[in-house]
């Protein structure tokens, strides 16, 4: 209820809908139908000739009606005697019951109905029922009406689901065969083009040429070139696929059609087969325009080889119809077909051939530079400190997408205002980047001091052999707070290598064996703690045995991915033995190598392990003080040098601002809530 200007109230009243008045009428016609001819609810009776004129001679006849039609009359009863002839009162009886009686010559009714007024037996009105005509049509014409109001409400309904208004989209039970393309008239309609696209320099490349076909077709047809059909995206996710489809359409300024792929996919047979051919056929009416189909392998899957006999595949029929829109007997002249998936080994070979994709366009993760580009555009919306250095930030995102990238941005801002930063900081990414990969850091989980101990002792365990191991990725920081499932971890800065060596897998192994060595050499009892330590250890030696062919007794060959031949393994029992116990021996050395460089540097670790129990998070210049000068260093490094120690200052000032303290320019020894640096670089410090 509201009240108006004059303080009265004023009832929220419905608004009127022509929908009430469709099912009144409806509601109407079925209570006609089911009540038309029972407008007599009273009890009918059928008796004999003879027992009707005993019941006229005794005086029980009211009203006595015959017809003619049929060959019968009826006799209304008077209600003193209703009891007398049905044996039951008015109210089950009702107050005109009447009983129906077959004759055979109606001169012979009136006669006898003559005969008992002469005697008084019989005062009422006899009559004759010539209305039989005019009930066959009346019911006629009611059954008509009822069904006709029928068709009518359904035809209205299927109307309104068909779409028939504009704010249905053409999305109902008539147009399911329509396709649900999303058309944009032009392409830069968009508002994406290849500069809002950091990064993928060679896809660029391909793809403007696509730019230039449909920009400038003369120039290829002239030389008796033909403009490609089609163009397939094929990479991991987040990469910018459907980013670089958008930006072709924004460079050509072309219509575009964009859906995906799951957007053929209907429960009604053939829904599918018919959106492809509408598609198309909306397609030719804008040639030249391109086409995107997102995440094609949800209808361009591998048909099946043993198809089951006798039923319908309604994928399979899809495909078969986009395989002959693409490159049929019909002319699609001008139309280019883009399609983007991450899972391209699935799709069907008579879609990947030329003819229909001409081009397999991969978009691969971005490296060292162009991940520094995907920065530089999602940080410009960012309020940013001057010191911010986008290069090391690059370095600190190793095998990150541009959506993973963009993921860190965000994250930061949420981070630095949640701090009540006015900028976003380089300590505000470099959680964030924490934050992503290693999850929330539980800050309320209670920890025993025997667990924080053991875990203390297995990531320095990690941190000590990757020290030590030539090939191992450079350490950043250690630490044991508990991150989502982790309760620890150590965080490297992989270098981007081409390739790997057997030599630099091998010293990648004994860092993973690392944290379980450490606990069976110092505590003397293993933990659950190194579950995903040995899943990633155990993967990486059955793939150097399998596929990369580095074992000793099975070196150069490769057993192929057998998953489209799971019928059989493409090797012997005998084989799968022997690769057996080369993965056992490959992990077995590599474990006992971990503990023999443990071993060597026990006292070192000690310190190591004890340092991080204090502290819970310790940097790559921690480990330094603590072993010396790592033996081999390498350019990420190098690089690694200029920035771990102010990482270090910063997260000391972002705790004492937490704590709401005042920093100095030198750091007081034992000052509450910072990190104490140890005076002799050799023993740990002591606990405040």
């Amino acid at each position: 209820m509201q009240q108006n200007q004059n303080n009265k109230p004023q009832m929220n009243m419905p608004r009127f809908n022509m929908n009430w008045i469709y099912g009144l009428v409806l509601l109407a016609l079925v209570l006609l139908y089911f009540t038309q001819g029972s407008e007599q609810s009273s009890v009918r009776t059928e008796t004999s000739y003879s027992d009707f004129k005993t019941m006229v001679m005794k005086g029980y006849a009211d009203k006595i009606v015959v017809n003619k039609h049929s060959n019968s009359l009826e006799m209304y009863v008077k209600p003193e005697h209703i009891r007398d002839v049905f044996h039951q009162g008015v109210q089950q009886t009702g107050k005109s019951p009447t009983v129906t009686v077959a004759i055979g010559d109606v001169g012979q009714v009136e006669q006898f109905v003559n005969q008992a007024r002469q005697e008084q037996k019989f005062t009422g009105k006899f009559s004759y029922d010539n209305s039989k005509d005019n009930e066959f049509f009346s019911s006629l014409l009611m059954n008509v009406l009822f069904f006709a109001g029928i068709i009518f409400v359904w035809m209205f309904i299927m109307r309104r689901m068909g779409g028939g208004g504009a704010g249905m989209g053409g999305a109902g039970i008539f147009n399911v065969g329509k396709s649900k393309a999303q058309m944009y008239e032009k392409g830069g309609d968009l508002g994406i083009t290849f500069k809002d696209v950091a990064g993928q320099a060679g896809a660029k490349q391909e793809m403007q040429e696509i730019v230039d076909f449909l920009k400038n077709p003369q120039k290829y047809t002239e030389l008796g070139g033909k403009i490609p059909k089609g163009a397939l995206l094929v990479g991991p996710p987040g990469t910018g696929k459907t980013l670089l489809a958008k930006a072709v359409a924004g460079e050509a300024g072309v219509p575009f059609f964009s859906m995906s792929g799951s957007d053929f996919v209907e429960m009604f047979v053939g829904v599918g087969a018919s959106r492809v051919r509408d598609l198309f056929e909306k397609a030719k009416q804008k040639a030249p325009c391109i086409i995107f189909i997102d995440e094609i392998d949800a209808v361009g899957r591998a048909r099946s080889k043993n198809p089951a006999m006798g039923g319908n595949d309604e994928r399979e029929n899809t495909l078969n119809a986009l395989l002959t829109e693409m490159d049929g007997f019909g002319t699609n002249s001008g139309i280019i077909t883009l399609a983007a998936t991450n899972r391209a080994d699935m799709l069907d070979s008579a879609l990947m051939r030329a003819g229909r994709f001409d081009r397999q366009i991969h978009v691969e993760l971005p490296d060292l530079n162009e991940r520094r580009e995907i920065f530089v555009v999602h940080l410009k919306p960012l309020k940013l400190d001057e010191n911010l250095d986008i290069d090391f930030l690059a370095r600190q995102t190793p095998g990150f997408s541009g959506a993973d990238i963009a993921n860190v941005c965000n994250e930061a801002a949420l981070i630095a205002a949640r701090h009540n930063s006015e900028k976003v900081g380089k300590q505000d990414f470099l959680d964030a980047v924490d934050r992503i990969i290693g999850g929330l850091e539980k800050k309320t989980k209670v920890m025993t001091e025997a667990e924080k101990k053991s875990i203390a002792i297995h990531e320095a365990g990690h941190a000590t052999i990757s020290w030590f191991t030539e090939f191992a990725n450079p350490l950043v920081k250690v630490t044991i707070v508990p991150r989502g499932r982790a309760l620890g971890a150590a965080w490297y800065l992989p270098e981007e290598r081409v390739m790997q060596t057997k030599r630099a897998m091998l010293d990648e192994m004994c860092s993973l064996l690392g944290g379980r060595a450490a606990e069976e050499l110092f505590i003397g009892d293993i933990s659950t703690g190194a579950m995903n330590d040995l899943e990633r250890t155990t993967k990486m030696a059955f793939s150097m045995v399998t596929y990369a062919g580095m074992s000793e007794q099975l070196p150069n060959l490769n057993f192929y991915n057998n998953s489209e031949y799971s019928f059989q393994r493409p090797y012997s029992e005998s084989t799968a033995r022997q690769i057996d116990e080369e993965v056992k021996k490959m992990i077995g050395e590599q474990y006992e190598r971990a503990k023999q460089i443990l071993s060597e540097h026990k006292e070192g670790h000690a310190q190591l392990a004890q340092l991080l129990a204090e502290r819970e998070v310790i940097f790559a210049d921690d480990v330094e003080r603590i072993f010396g000068k790592r033996p081999w260093t390498s350019r990420a490094e190098e690089l690694l040098e200029a920035q771990q120690r102010a990482e270090a200052e910063a997260m000391a000032e972002r705790r004492a601002k937490e704590l709401g303290l005042q920093t100095k320019d030198t750091e007081p020894s034992g000052e509450p809530g910072e990190p104490r640096e140890p005076e002799n670089p050799g023993t740990p410090p002591e606990n405040n």
